[in-house]
C-alpha cells in the first residue's frame, strides 16, 4: 500500500471534501481516504497496482477542483501568504463597491439625474452591485457551473444562485420599471461571504501555524570540517557521517552523536523543557536545538529529511490530515445539506408566491434561506480543533498522530505502564554482584555474565556488560548463544554450559538455588533486579540491577489517580521486584514476570473488564501492546518500532508527558462537540427563520461568515489550555 498526499484548490464547505473524499473512495485500490477542509488536503492509502496518484489527480479535478503539489516548506507559505493576500483585497474592494449600493438603497437616494427612463441612483447601483457580484464574486460561481457539470452542488452553489437572482431579478426589475429593486441585497450579500473568507484564511492560517513554526525551527547551514578546514554548505547537503562543528550559540544542523567537547544543549523545542541537557563525547545530539557555552564535534547520523524534527513535522501534518470518527457525522450531514437547502430554498419561493402572488416577495425570503444554510461551520468544526490540538502538543513535546488518538484519550479510565525506560530512566547499572560458588570470586561471576550478554540487546545485558568493561574485565569469546525471550541467554564460554538470566529460568531448567533464595527475595524487595548466573548447571552467583525511578513518577501516577484513572504496571520483571517499584510510586494493581507477547494479553484483559485503556511503553517488546490498546503512548526516548506502534509520541519520555497529552485530549475534543453544536443549532435555528421571511438576506450572510470565524477562533483558545509542566 502507497499513501498519497496533496492539496486541494477550490473547497469552501463540508460539502466540497465530502464530496471528494468519496469520489476517491470509488476509485479502485483505494484503501483509506480523509480530505481535511482546513488544511485543503487529502490523504489517500491505495495499491499502486490498482491505481496510481495520477489517477486520484484526476478523479479531483474532474470534480471541479484543483490539485496543488503538498510541500510544507517555502512553497506551501509563500502560497498561504499570497492567498491570503488576495483574499483580502477582493473582500475590501467588495466592502468598497457594496458600501454606495446599500447607501443608495437604504437611504432611498435620488440623484438629479436620469437616464433611459431610471434614476442614476439606480444604473450606480446596478453596475457596482455587479461589479462585486460578477467580478469580485466570480469564484462563486464558477464554483457553480463546476459543480453543475457534475450534476452536484456545494457551498458555491447556494451562494451563487442568491446572488445571481437577487442581481438579475432588480435588472429585470429596472426593465420593466419596478420600484423595488434588490442590487445592494446580491451585492452585500457577496461582500460579507468575501470577507467571511477572508477571516477564514486568516484563522486557519493561524491553526495551522504549527507546521510552519516547526520548519523555522531548522537550521539553513551546518559546518563541516573536513582535512582541518571548515566549510559552511546548506543544510540540504549534509550526508550521514559528515563531521560538523557547532560552536556556542549556534542550533545543532541535524541529528547524531558528539565526539568530541562538552556542552549544554537547550532541547526545548522538542521536549518542551527549559532545562539545558548537559552533553558529551557519546552522547546524542538532535538537529534544531540550541548548543549552549561549548563548542562540540559532531557526527551526522540522519540527514535532514530524516532528522527527530523532520519526524515531528511529518506526524503533526499527518495528524492534520487525519480525521476524528466525529468528523464523519459533520461530512455526512454537511454531503447532504447543500441538496436539502436547495430544496428547501425552491419550496419557500414557492410558498411565498402562493401566498403573496408577488415574485419579489417569493424571492428574498428563498435567497436568505440560500445564504444562511451554507455549511462552511460543519466543515471546520473538528479540523480546526484537531490543528489547534495538534500543533499546540508539537510544542509541548507531545506527537499526536491522528484525530482520532485526541477522540481516544478523552475516555481512558486505564492507563497501563510497562517498567524499563517508562517509569524507570530505562539506564540500569549494576549495584552489587555476589558469588555462590567457592571458587568464584566476584569478578569470575561478572565476567562469566557479560561475556554472553554481550551478545544480547537488552538494556539489562548492557547493564553487565558495562560493569565488567569498567572494571576492565577481558570478555571471553561465546559459541552455542541462544536467547530465551523475556528470560534471559545461554551459551558456551570457556568450554563450560553458562545459563544467564531470571532465577525463575534457572529454576525452569533445573539449576537448585538453594539458601540463595533470602538473598535474591532481599534484593528484589529493594527493586533491583536479579539476573542470576549458572555454570554447568550450578548457581554461580548473583548480579544485582537497579534503575533509578524517573522523577515524575510518583507525582504522575497520584495525578491519574486524583482524576479517577486506575494505574497498572505490566512488567516482565519478577513480581517482589514489580512490587517494591509499584509500591514506591504508588500503583495498587500489578502484572509481573509477564513475557513480551504476553503485555498485549494483559491489556486485554483489561479491556475484557470493561476498561478503556492507554497502554504507555517504549521498547521493541511493548509495540503489540501499544497497538492492542485503545490508546497506545510511545516513549520518543525508545525504540523506532514501539514509536510507530503508539499513537501519541512523547518526545522526551517524562510520565508527566502522559497526564498532559490526556488533558490536551479532553480540551480538543471538549472543543470539537463545542464547535458541532453551534453550527448545527446555527443552521437549524436560522433555516426556519430564513424560511418565513423573518431573517433579511444581508444579515443571513453576515451570520454565515461570523459562524465559521467563530467556530476557528473557539479552536484557538486551546492554544492558552493551562497544562501541566515538568
Amino acid at each position: 500500500m502507497k499513501t498519497a498526499t496533496f492539496s486541494i484548490g477550490g473547497m469552501h464547505c463540508g460539502s466540497c471534501s465530502a464530496r471528494n473524499e468519496r469520489t476517491l473512495k470509488k476509485l479502485a485500490g483505494v484503501q483509506e481516504v480523509s480530505v481535511n477542509l482546513a488544511t485543503h488536503s487529502a490523504r489517500v492509502v491505495f495499491d499502486e497496482n490498482l491505481t496510481s496518484e495520477q489517477t486520484l489527480h484526476e478523479a479531483v479535478i474532474d470534480n471541479g477542483y484543483e490539485v496543488l503539489a503538498r510541500d510544507y516548506a517555502g512553497d506551501h507559505k509563500a502560497r498561504a501568504q499570497r492567498e491570503l493576500k488576495e483574499a483580502r483585497q477582493r473582500a475590501y474592494a467588495a466592502l468598497l463597491l457594496a458600501a454606495p449600493v446599500m447607501a443608495l438603497a437604504m437611504l432611498e437616494l435620488h440623484l438629479p439625474w436620469d437616464l433611459y427612463g431610471r434614476n442614476l441612483g439606480a444604473w450606480i447601483q446596478a453596475i457596482l452591485s455587479g461589479a462585486v457580484i460578477l467580478g469580485l464574486g466570480w469564484q462563486f460561481h464558477v464554483g457553480m457551473l463546476r459543480q453543475a457539470r457534475n450534476a452536484s452542488a456545494n457551498m458555491d452553489t447556494l451562494i451563487s444562485l442568491g446572488t445571481l437572482a437577487a442581481f438579475f431579478y432588480s435588472l429585470w426589475g429596472m426593465a420593466a420599471g419596478d420600484a423595488h429593486l434588490y442590487f445592494e441585497t446580491g451585492a452585500v450579500i457577496a461582500a460579507l461571504i468575501l470577507l467571511g473568507r477572508y477571516f477564514e484564511a486568516r484563522s486557519r492560517g493561524q491553526a495551522s501555524a504549527a507546521i510552519e513554526k516547526l520548519i523555522d525551527l531548522g537550521a539553513k547551514s551546518a559546518r563541516v570540517v573536513s582535512g582541518g578546514a571548515e566549510t559552511d554548505i546548506p543544510i540540504e547537503h549534509v550526508k550521514v557521517g559528515d563531521l560538523l562543528l557547532v560552536k556556542p550559540g549556534e542550533k545543532i544542523p541535524v541529528d547524531g552523536t558528539v565526539v568530541r567537547g562538552s556542552s549544554s544543549v537547550d532541547e526545548s523545542m522538542l521536549t518542551g523543557e527549559s532545562m539545558p541537557v548537559g552533553k558529551k563525547e557519546g552522547d546524542a545530539v538532535f538537529g534544531a536545538t540550541l548548543n549552549g557555552s561549548g563548542a562540540l564535534t559532531m557526527k551526522v547520523t540522519k540527514t535532514a529529511e530524516n532528522t527527530t524534527l523532520a519526524q515531528i513535522v511529518r506526524f503533526v501534518a499527518d495528524a492534520q490530515a487525519n480525521k476524528a470518527p466525529i468528523q464523519k457525522l459533520a461530512d455526512r450531514v454537511s454531503g447532504i445539506f447543500v441538496p436539502v437547502v436547495l430544496g428547501i430554498a425552491v419550496l419557500t419561493a414557492i410558498g411565498w408566491f402562493i401566498h403573496t402572488g408577488d415574485v419579489a416577495q417569493s424571492i428574498i425570503p428563498a435567497v436568505a434561506v440560500l445564504v444562511i444554510a451554507c455549511p462552511c461551520s460543519l466543515g471546520l468544526a473538528t479540523p480546526t480543533a484537531i490543528m489547534v490540538g495538534t500543533g499546540l502538543g508539537a510544542r509541548r513535546g507531545i506527537l499526536i498522530k491522528n484525530g482520532e488518538a485526541l477522540e481516544r484519550g478523552r475516555h481512558v479510565d486505564v492507563v497501563a505502564f510497562d517498567k524499563t525506560g517508562t517509569l524507570t530512566e530505562g539506564r540500569p547499572s549494576v549495584a552489587a554482584i555476589l558469588s555462590c560458588a567457592p571458587d568464584a570470586a566476584e569478578a569470575d561471576v561478572l565476567r562469566a555474565a557479560a561475556s554472553i550478554e554481550a551478545l544480547s540487546e537488552h538494556p539489562l545485558a548492557q547493564a553487565v556488560v558495562q560493569a565488567a568493561r569498567d572494571r576492565q574485565l577481558p570478555l571471553a569469546d561465546v559459541s552455542g548463544f541462544e536467547s530465551v525471550a523475556g528470560k534471559g541467554v545461554r551459551g558456551r564460554v570457556d568450554g563450560v554450559d553458562l545459563l544467564v538470566g531470571s532465577p525463575r529460568l534457572l529454576q525452569e531448567s533445573g539449576v537448585p538455588l538453594g539458601d540463595h533464595r533470602e538473598a535474591i527475595a532481599e534484593r528484589e524487595a529493594r527493586a533491583q533486579t536479579v539476573v542470576a548466573v549458572a555454570r554447568d548447571g550450578v548457581l554461580l552467583g548473583l548480579v544485582s540491577i537497579s534503575d533509578a525511578v524517573k522523577r515524575d513518577a510518583a507525582e504522575a501516577i497520584a495525578r491519574l489517580h486524583a482524576e479517577n484513572i486506575e494505574t497498572v504496571l505490566i512488567t516482565g520483571d519478577n513480581r517482589r521486584t514489580a512490587t517494591a517499584l509499584a509500591a514506591t510510586i504508588g500503583i495498587k494493581r500489578i502484572f509481573a514476570e509477564v513475557l513480551p507477547h504476553e503485555k498485549a494479553e494483559q491489556v486485554g484483559r483489561l479491556q475484557a473488564e470493561g476498561n478503556r485503556v492507554a497502554f504507555v511503553g517504549d521498547g521493541i517488546n511493548d509495540a503489540p501492546a501499544l497497538a492492542k490498546a485503545d490508546l497506545g503512548i510511545a516513549m520518543g526516548t525508545g525504540t523506532d518500532v514501539a514509536i510507530e506502534a503508539g499513537n501519541i509520541v512523547l518526545v522526551k519520555g517524562h510520565p508527566m508527558k502522559v497526564i498532559e497529552a490526556l488533558t490536551l485530549s479532553r480540551a480538543t475534543f471538549r472543543t470539537i462537540k463545542q464547535n458541532l453544536f453551534w453550527a448545527f443549532f446555527y443552521n437549524v435555528a436560522a433555516l426556519p427563520l430564513a424560511a418565513f421571511g423573518l431573517l433579511n438576506p444581508m444579515v443571513a450572510a453576515a451570520a454565515m461568515a461570523l459562524s465559521s470565524v467563530s467556530v476557528v477562533g473557539n479552536s484557538l483558545r486551546i492554544r492558552r489550555l493551562r497544562i501541566v509542566s515538568n
